[in-house]
């Protein structure tokens, strides 16, 4: 065990005590690079797991470590804080997973805190930021942490894949953290899934994708972009900026033909590598001359199969299609509609509600 690089833990439950003999255990392990911990704490009271984590990120310290995985462990919000000293002091880590946590809001504000400390000591030291990899989806971020977390993403530039699905993040919050994540120009994944859009995240999408020509994977599927948004970004597409551009995922989002037909140009043109493309639930009818243009562009690159079955397509009436609301008006109903169908899913941690609002107004005081 001289030479110990990865620990494999997930699906164990850990309490105090074995965690702070792990702990001690690791310590001495100059060679750890990867600690995957995913689902660790099944059947731990709420109250265990923070004393547990911070012995184990303690000890995290003393490591090399590149890979930190605690995925699926239901910790809440109260579970960033054992981060806090990790995730500000390392200097080699490569790759974050925190996914299905129920951080919340103040959870992930603490962790984006975290992640900027690290970034300024970083530039302090004049030391590039070994960062490259962040997946924390389903974890209710919402609005409120993304600020925090635009400007941590910026501070770093190094990221390469960003996956933050099913947070509950609106317009306002989505245009803040593709805003951070301009400076990162090596972008090759971003998963966006399953937030709220409507136009103004999607202009702000469209014009933040210049900045990543090493795109490769887009997911921005079931976030609502509509007709507005899903046009301005597939006439950033069609601009040339993200020719390696090899799988575009935008079901369910009330895209249009208008943008199908300028899609179609864009695969044409420019995204000969696109090899899957999404865009099944939208308001096209798939039979009518945009997606034939569409598979046609297709074709051009032997991508004939690229496209997915377009089986569940959204009809529009004709009031819908005459309606010339303005675009705020447009945007609230597309907020409520998500709103009201988040409410039909199961939350992680809705108990810690409390915790989570004592976190936040301890954040407008913290200075990592």
């Amino acid at each position: 065990m001289d030479r110990l690089e990865e620990i494999r833990l997930s699906g164990n439950t850990i309490g105090v005590e074995a965690a702070e003999s792990l702990a001690a255990a690791l310590k001495a392990k100059s060679t750890l690079k990867r600690a995957l911990l995913s689902d660790i704490f099944t059947g731990r009271l709420l109250s265990e797991i923070p004393q547990a984590l911070k012995a184990l990120c303690d000890a995290f310290e003393e490591n090399p470590l590149i890979e930190l995985d605690l995925s699926d462990n239901a910790f809440g919000p109260a579970g960033a804080a054992p981060l806090i000293d990790f995730l500000s002091n390392t200097k080699t880590l490569q790759i974050l997973r925190l996914n299905n946590n129920g951080l919340g809001i103040g959870g992930g504000t603490m962790i984006a805190k975290a992640l900027q400390a690290w970034a300024d000591k970083a530039k302090a030291e004049n030391r590039v930021s070994t960062l490259h990899t962040v997946i924390c989806g389903r974890n209710r971020l919402e609005d409120g942490s993304a600020p925090s977390l635009g400007l941590a993403f910026a501070a770093h530039g190094t990221l390469k894949e960003v996956r933050m699905p099913q947070n509950g993040i609106r317009p306002s919050g989505i245009a803040q953290l593709v805003k951070g994540l301009r400076v990162c120009e090596h972008l090759e994944h971003l998963d966006l899934q399953d937030n709220t859009f409507t136009a103004k995240g999607g202009k702000a999408l469209a014009k933040s994708i210049s900045s990543w020509p090493k795109l490769q994977v887009l997911n921005v599927g079931d976030c609502l972009l509509s007709k507005r948004g899903g046009l301005a970004l597939a006439d950033a597409l069609n601009r040339g900026h993200n020719t390696g551009l090899t799988h575009l995922h935008l079901q369910y989002n009330e895209i249009r033909a208008d943008a199908i037909q300028v899609l179609a140009e864009a695969v044409r043109q420019h995204l000969k590598e696109l090899k899957h493309l999404e865009l099944n639930g939208n308001q096209f009818d798939p039979e009518m001359r945009e997606a034939q243009a569409l598979i046609d562009a297709l074709a051009v690159w032997s991508h004939e199969s690229a496209l997915d079955d377009l089986d569940d397509m959204e009809e529009v009436d004709s009031e819908e299609e005459d309606d010339e609301e303005d675009e705020t008006d447009e945007e609230d109903e597309l907020v409520q509609k998500a709103e009201a169908n988040e409410k039909k899913e199961p939350l992680v941690g809705r108990g810690d509600s409390k915790v989570e609002d004592e976190l936040v107004s301890q954040l407008e005081k913290t200075h990592i």
